[in-house]
């Protein structure tokens, strides 16, 4: 977490914090599934795993570790993958990147009717205003969520943008996976 700017919120922190990791892997990356825990919890009852993460005892007891899921299969749909998940008590949130492209509001517009869902996504990746922006959506087991948002062509830490609503759809994907 080093150059992760400081948030109030534990949840806000934790999401710029995956923000950093996944972006200085690079574009181009597949989504990556998050597992948030409680960082006091972990290092009371995992504190080889808590070391093995750099968890020191100088952290606020409020805060939230990220650790990284295992890879998301590449040939099923988020919203299918994301309907198996099912997370052990430990586990007090979960975060999701995924990579999309995007189009202005302005472009609603001109979007041709009837395309099906592969014709759709050509004519968006084709389309001059598309945007490639990197998402980054975390929710608690209380329903608190936060999310980053990051622009390719404005690649850097001070112009990723957050707030609780940017990607209602996928939080509300995410706060299913704690369902029962």
């Amino acid at each position: 977490m080093s150059n992760t700017p400081m948030a109030a919120n534990p949840l806000t922190r934790a999401v710029l914090e995956i923000d950093e990791y996944v972006s200085g892997l690079g574009w181009d990356q597949p989504a990556r599934l998050f597992a948030l825990v409680d960082t006091a919890r972990l290092r009371a009852e995992q504190p080889s795993l808590a070391d093995k993460l750099g968890l020191d005892g100088e952290q606020e007891s409020a805060a939230l570790t990220p650790i990284e899921q295992d890879g998301i299969p590449t040939g099923k749909p988020l919203d299918e993958f994301l309907g198996t998940i099912a997370w052990p008590d430990a586990v007090t949130g979960c975060a999701l990147t995924v990579e999309r492209l995007m189009l202005p509001p302005s472009a609603e517009a001109q979007v041709p009717e009837g395309l099906d869902e592969a014709a759709l996504t050509k004519w968006v990746a084709e389309h001059p205003e598309r945007q490639e922006v990197r998402m980054t959506v975390a929710v608690l087991r209380d329903g608190a969520r936060e999310s980053a948002l990051r622009l390719r062509e404005k690649d850097s830490p001070t112009e990723v943008l957050t707030g609780s609503e940017l990607v209602p759809g996928l939080a509300q994907a995410l706060t299913a996976t704690f369902e029962e």
